[in-house]
């Protein structure tokens, strides 16, 4: 998929979408399991992993 694994990395990596707006979000995977985490557009709680196209 990607030629550099550094590339996946830097794109893929503690990036998560949020389920009501679409937003992305940078963060780390435990506060996001945890909940600690808000959207910043709609305060939200809810995230996904970005997926690879």
């Amino acid at each position: 998929m990607v030629k550099f694994q550094e590339a996946d990395v830097r794109r893929f990596r503690n990036v998560f979408v949020c389920r009501n707006c679409k937003q992305k979000l940078r963060a780390p995977n435990l506060k996001v399991l945890a909940g600690k985490i808000t959207c910043k557009k709609c305060s939200g709680h809810r995230f996904r992993p970005v997926r690879k196209k």
